[in-house]
């Protein structure tokens, strides 16, 4: 049984990426409902995806200045 955490994770990550990916997302949006409740659970959800996808923007040298011309002109 000598495994340690940082075997464990990077076992999991190579073999069962999307179970673990799923259930994290599981846990922090049950989480989220538990503390907020559901409508402002989906609203910090939300919030977290535009922060990602602007956030992406950015990476890909990008500024916000484009990502408003490009969907709303």
């Amino acid at each position: 049984m000598g495994r340690n955490f940082s075997e464990i994770l990077q076992y999991l990550l190579d073999n069962h990426r999307g179970k673990l990916l799923g259930l994290v997302l599981g846990l922090v949006i049950g989480l989220l409902i538990i503390s907020f409740g559901f409508w402002k659970s989906i609203l910090v959800i939300l919030c977290v995806i535009a922060g990602f996808f602007l956030g992406k923007r950015f990476d890909e040298g990008g500024g916000p200045g484009d990502w408003w011309e490009r969907y709303f002109h």
